[in-house]
């Protein structure tokens, strides 16, 4: 394992080689496998398994009973909340061994996957995206993009700060409590720079 300079739970289970930045914290009666990648001041809850070859980038938080497993990668500063699944076989069957055809997901840096929600494999969730809680994501989530439901359906526009975003006649919101900027256009969101 790179670098000790991480607090892990005596209850937590470290399998070498794995790389732990500096400043995370891994909880009770978690899993940490071989080959995985986890960035600097992650906060990893109870009961929690991250599967070999998983990547996650800087200041990550995942929340209780979440499994990540291979063919996950998150950016920086994703949430992951309480017991949100990933799926990584899009046929599973016991009888039939799919190792080697696990498909890939990738959740955009600040993006935000609400409690129980379930992000069927292959699909992207874009930068700061926010899926709310129960959510059933079955295909891939533009960056800034609001979804709920089952399956997940975009009901609007959020901010990096999380606030539901307003577009005026122009295309342009504004964040009620950063003040930065977006712009709407051709159904995609863009945070204006000054």
């Amino acid at each position: 394992m790179a670098g000790e300079d991480y607090f892990a739970h005596e209850t937590a289970i470290i399998d070498a080689p794995c790389t732990i930045g500096s400043g995370t914290k891994i909880w009770h009666f978690s899993h940490i496998m071989s080959n995985c990648v986890i960035g600097e001041k992650c906060n990893i809850g109870q009961n929690v398994v991250v599967s070999p070859g998983v990547v996650l980038g800087n200041n990550v938080k995942i929340q209780n009973n979440v499994s990540i497993y291979e063919g996950v990668t998150c950016d920086d500063d994703v949430f992951l909340g309480p017991s949100m699944v990933f799926t990584n076989v899009t046929n599973p069957r016991s009888a039939v061994n799919r190792r080697g055809q696990y498909a890939k997901t990738h959740v955009g840096k600040g993006a935000s996957i609400g409690a129980n929600a379930t992000i069927v494999c292959g699909h992207d969730i874009g930068n700061y995206a926010f899926i709310g809680a129960g959510a059933v994501v079955t295909k891939t989530v533009a960056p800034y993009a609001l979804v709920v439901g089952n399956p997940a359906r975009k009901i609007g526009w959020i901010s990096e700060y999380g606030h539901r975003l307003e577009f005026d006649p122009e295309g342009t919101a504004v964040c009620p409590e950063s003040g930065e900027k977006y712009r709407l256009e051709n159904n995609q969101v863009k945070k204006l720079t000054e």
